[in-house]
């Protein structure tokens, strides 16, 4: 009950994120940079009396069928309240903090901002394993069956929205949509990454047992242990793996910095990790 009550708080903070990156960046300058609200942009123009919330929804409820089928059930309930949410916040906002023209004059401002924190808002919900509707949908069932990193997905599924801008609102709004189409894909992969980024460190040291106990105990982290024998000097080596957070990688390299300063040390970082103690394995 207590995950689920975070999985919902973080994806209701990502959707408010999108909503003002929407709303306040993206909508007032005529940039449609993809997805269902970028759609609804473009239609919003012809349709000026029906406000973007409701265009929305209903472009949703159509692509939630097709997502709820194909992605299962708890994408689809966990998506269903991220887009409703969503497309009530634009309409909150909308109609009790409405905003009659672009904050600034400048367009790329605006788009650098609008795509900036919608794609920050974005990559929460997806790491949630929901989304925000629309074409988000279609590219989690690209990145579901094809493998395709979620950014590059939404590129995809995004292209053609971006030309329909073009058409719409004329060349230079459509060219300022579709960097903002490939801006989005690159900030969503980017903060994602960041978000489930991990240290995997190499230790090679005299005082391996201690530092394994460090790990085991104080930490509550797993190691492997491999046996390794130098080339240079013919010794044999006993070699610590192990994958932790940045936060526990210092305590760690702080205490080995205390017991042993001759110790070789190797960190990389992991983008995923999937398995008891990190992530969860999600169907």
């Amino acid at each position: 009950m207590k995950k689920k009550l975070k999985e919902y708080v973080l994806i209701t903070i990502g959707m408010t994120m999108v909503a003002i990156g929407i709303y306040y960046f993206l909508v007032p300058s005529n940039l449609a940079t993809g997805g269902v609200s970028g759609l609804a942009i473009i239609i919003g123009n012809f349709l000026p009396q029906i406000p973007i919330g409701l265009l929305m929804l209903i472009f949703n409820i159509i692509l939630f069928i097709i997502g709820f089928l194909i992605i299962g059930p708890s994408f689809g309930l966990k998506t269903i309240y991220a887009s409703l949410g969503l497309s009530g916040m634009i309409w909150i906002f909308q109609r009790f903090f409405p905003i009659s023209r672009p904050i600034t004059n400048d367009l790329m401002i605006e788009l650098l901002f609008g795509v900036g924190i919608s794609g920050l808002g974005m990559a929460i919900v997806f790491n949630q394993n929901a989304s925000t509707g629309g074409t988000d949908i279609i590219a989690k069932i690209i990145n579901k069956f094809i493998h395709v990193d979620m950014g590059k997905s939404l590129l995809m599924a995004d292209f053609l929205i971006s030309l329909a801008a073009g058409l719409t609102f004329g060349a230079q709004a459509g060219m300022y949509a579709l960097l903002g189409v490939v801006l989005n894909g690159f900030v969503i992969d980017s903060f994602i990454n960041g978000f489930n980024v991990s240290k995997q460190v190499t230790i090679i040291s005299s005082k391996g047992l201690e530092i394994k106990e460090f790990i085991i105990n104080k930490l509550e982290r797993g190691v492997t242990l491999y046996d390794a024998k130098g080339a240079y000097s013919g010794e044999s080596k006993e070699v610590l793996i192990t994958i932790m957070s940045r936060r526990e990688f210092i305590k760690l390299r702080n205490y080995i910095k205390e017991i042993d300063r001759r110790a070789f040390i190797t960190v990389s970082d992991v983008h995923e990790v999937l398995g008891e103690g990190f992530k969860e394995f999600i169907e």
